[in-house]
């Protein structure tokens, strides 16, 4: 199974262009006040117009509540919503059966014990994100986790890896994991919120060459 690559935080049309060029399959629209790389509604439906029938378009919501969370569904029509706050499963189930759209949720992991409680997901969520503990920001922090918590846990909901990946260490976290999709925002900018266009070219080759190599 070819492994799946999103990268998040996108905010021009050429950041776009070159993830779609460097093969990814996702990217990520943020709509988060705090963030670096938020995104307005009007933006973000502009960006996911460009994108629209070439690659699969991530919108990123935190603990928005049910207007907001309507309005950005309506406005930016996004194929999959991700949810990075403390959302609940029944939340993500109203979501889902209201909008018809996939179901995201990112997920910090602290330990076995945190891990474990993922499972409370299952049926609420089509893809679960482990990601580092959230900390003033819940995502886009270049922080990793250990990655090891990972390796022999029996997954019951499809997932994937975030947090501190970039295109020097994501060999070593497919290796440790055997994650199926990769999702980097930090780690291919040179800024906060600023994609470098090389480094997204860098991390999909470095997961393409991965993959070559088993």
């Amino acid at each position: 199974m070819t492994i799946k690559i999103k990268i998040c935080g996108l905010s021009t049309e050429s950041s776009i262009d070159a993830a779609i060029a460097a093969g990814a399959d996702y990217i990520g629209l943020v709509h988060f006040a705090k963030s670096p790389r938020h995104v307005s509604l009007e933006r973000a439906a502009e960006l996911r117009k460009y994108a629209a029938n070439r690659i699969k378009v991530v919108l990123l919501l935190v603990n928005a509540d049910p207007k907001l969370t309507g309005q950005a569904i309506s406005v930016v029509k996004p194929d999959v919503i991700q949810f990075h706050g403390s959302e609940t499963p029944d939340w993500l189930k109203l979501v889902a059966d209201n909008s018809g759209l996939e179901i995201w949720k990112a997920l910090g992991v602290k330990d076995k014990p945190t891990l474990a409680k993922s499972s409370r997901y299952m049926g609420a969520a089509d893809r679960l994100l482990f990601d580092a503990p959230a900390k003033a920001l819940p995502g886009g922090t270049g922080t990793s986790f250990d990655w090891s918590l990972l390796a022999d846990h029996a997954h019951q909901v499809d997932w994937g890896l975030a947090g501190g990946l970039d295109p020097d260490n994501v060999r070593d976290a497919l290796d440790a994991t055997q994650a199926k999709l990769v999702d980097i925002s930090s780690g291919v900018e040179s800024a906060p919120g600023v994609k470098d266009v090389d480094r997204i070219a860098a991390f999909c080759q470095a997961v393409r060459d991965y993959e070559a190599s088993k």
